[in-house]
């Protein structure tokens, strides 16, 4: 237990600018705290001491304000950084090197015992403030879940899921290299995957627009067309992309 405590400092002061000293980080950040009194009731768990256990993981839900089932099975060198309100269920897997900040509930949407109810996050995944993983299914290694997102899929490796419900940005490497840690999981050119389609709906109905005018005014001269066909109302198209924004 001690050997993860050294770890998970460690891990605290390579990804939080804020932490200056190791003494720091194991005295006032209740995240390493609630990890520290996690593995305690993980190992009661695991020796089937159910209620203390469950007596071990409300006095870190006291102390920290980070709520651990005591049966979720969290890796090395996890960082829940600031952590207040946070929740992680009991069938909940956290791999090695995840990053998950406040606000954030790795929930589950059974009620059946003895399922796979929670998700499962591999190695590297960093979960925003607030987010919220709901189900059992696993989200890839690498992965990052937006700020406030809703996830109630899966998420493959590497890739970006924003929004309520989220939707995937599929991973895009272009420099070849491995990624950068990605604070609250904010990456480059993480636009709304839905937003980006109705912007390229927008640009393609007002190129088509553009055409049509263009071939209604060369039927006009040619005394092929009515007038009617000016009276057609042009697309506001500022508008509907403040909108769709």
């Amino acid at each position: 237990m001690f050997a993860h405590l050294r770890e998970d400092i460690a891990s605290v002061l390579q990804r939080d600018p804020a932490a200056r000293s190791g003494l720091e980080v194991m005295l006032c950040y209740p995240g390493v705290h609630a990890l520290f009194l996690h593995r305690l009731a993980h190992r009661f768990w695991q020796l089937k001491l159910f209620l203390l256990a469950r007596c071990v993981s409300h006095i870190a839900r006291v102390l920290t304000g980070i709520e651990i089932h005591p049966g979720a099975s969290l890796g090395r060198r996890v960082f829940i950084d600031h952590g207040f309100g946070v929740v992680i269920g009991e069938t909940a897997e956290v791999g090695d090197d995840c990053t998950i900040y406040q606000g954030v509930t790795l929930g589950g949407t059974s009620l059946y015992r003895g399922v796979k109810r929670h998700p499962t996050l591999e190695a590297g995944v960093v979960v925003g403030a607030g987010a919220k993983v709901l189900g059992g299914f696993t989200v890839g290694a690498g992965a990052k879940i937006g700020s406030n997102a809703v996830v109630v899929k899966p998420v493959p490796a590497g890739a970006t899921a924003v929004g309520n419900p989220a939707h995937v940005l599929e991973p895009k490497d272009e420099r070849g290299d491995k990624p950068d840690f990605s604070a609250y999981g904010v990456t480059r050119n993480m636009d709304d995957p839905v937003s980006k389609a109705l912007h390229a709906l927008l640009d393609h109905v007002a190129d088509q627009d553009k055409r049509l005018a263009a071939m209604a005014l060369r039927m006009k001269e040619a005394g092929l067309c009515a007038d009617e066909a000016d009276c057609q109302k042009p697309l506001d198209l500022d508008y509907l992309s403040r909108i769709v924004d």
